[in-house]
C-alpha cells in the first residue's frame, strides 16, 4: 500500500515554506529588510533557534542574505534574470527598445485580461488606489514621481493577475527599464500633453478593470503601449535628424 508515517513537521521548515511562499507570490520584494531576530520570532510564534535555522537554510538557497551590522535581506533574486552582457547589448541597440515594447504589450494585455477576471475586489482597489495617485500627483509631481507611479500602476495589474511566473518576468523587465536600459521612462512626462494623453489612457485601462471587462482592459493596454512605442520611435528619429542638423551647423560655422 502505498502509505508512509506522518511525522510532525519542523517548526524552522514551515517557516521556510511561509518565506518562499511571500518571495514567490511578489509580496516579500527584493532588498526588503525583514524585521528584527525577536520581532520575526514573535510574530511566526516560533522559538529564536528555530528561526535561525529557517534563516540558514534559506541563505543558502539564495533567498535570503545577510548584511553586516544591517540585518537580514531578500537576495536580488531578479538581478540574475538576464546576463551583464545581454544587459549591455540591450542598451547599445534601438531596436531592443521596440521589441521591449512589443513584449510588454503582450504580457500586460494578458495580465489586464486575467486580472479584470481573476483578481479578487482587493486586488483591483490596489490598482485604484494608485491609479488615484496618478490623478492627485498629475501636473504637480516631477517626471521623477510621474514615472514611478507608472510603473507601480501596471506592477498592480501584474500582481492582481494572480500568475507568479509573468510577476517575477515583468518585475525583472521593469528593474531593467528603472535602470534605463531600453528607454527612459521620464522623458515621456516632460510635455504636459503627453502627460495629459498618458493619464486618460491609464483611466481607460483602470476603469475597464473595475467594470471587469477583460477586452476592454486588454484592449486599452494594448492602445497605451502602441502609443508609447510611436512616441518612442518619434523621439528617436528626433534625436537622429537633431545630430545630422548639428553636423550641417558645424560645417557651416567652421567651413
Amino acid at each position: 500500500m502505498p502509505f508512509r508515517p506522518v511525522s510532525p513537521e519542523k517548526l524552522s521548515a514551515a517557516v521556510v515554506r511561509q518565506v518562499e511562499e511571500l518571495i514567490l507570490r511578489g509580496i516579500l520584494r527584493p532588498a526588503e529588510r525583514l524585521p528584527s531576530e525577536r520581532e520575526l520570532a514573535e510574530r511566526l510564534g516560533v522559538s529564536r533557534p528555530s528561526l535561525r535555522e529557517a534563516i540558514a537554510q534559506l541563505q543558502s538557497t539564495g533567498l535570503l542574505t545577510t548584511k553586516p551590522g544591517a540585518g537580514v535581506y531578500i537576495a536580488d533574486v531578479l538581478g540574475s534574470a538576464f546576463s551583464p552582457s545581454l544587459i549591455a547589448l540591450f542598451g547599445r541597440h534601438e531596436e531592443a527598445a521596440i521589441d521591449y515594447l512589443s513584449f510588454r504589450r503582450d504580457m500586460e494585455g494578458l495580465a489586464a485580461e486575467r486580472a479584470a477576471r481573476l483578481g479578487s475586489d482587493t486586488d483591483l482597489q490596489v490598482v485604484s488606489t494608485v491609479f488615484h495617485k496618478m490623478e492627485a500627483a498629475h501636473g504637480t509631481a516631477t517626471p521623477e514621481e510621474e514615472a514611478a507611479l507608472d510603473a507601480q500602476f501596471h506592477m498592480a495589474i501584474i500582481e492582481a493577475s494572480h500568475n507568479v511566473v509573468m510577476l517575477h518576468m515583468m518585475r525583472s523587465m521593469y528593474e531593467l527599464l528603472r535602470g534605463g536600459v531600453f528607454y527612459n521612462r521620464q522623458v515621456m512626462f516632460r510635455q504636459q500633453t503627453t502627460r495629459s494623453v498618458l493619464l486618460e489612457q491609464h483611466r481607460a485601462i483602470h476603469d475597464a478593470l473595475m467594470a471587469r471587462n477583460a477586452d476592454a482592459a486588454r484592449q486599452a493596454v494594448e492602445a497605451h503601449m502602441g502609443f508609447v512605442e510611436r512616441s518612442l520611435l518619434d523621439q528617436q528619429r528626433a534625436d537622429r535628424h537633431e545630430e545630422i542638423a548639428r553636423q550641417r551647423l558645424d560645417h557651416e560655422i567652421k567651413g
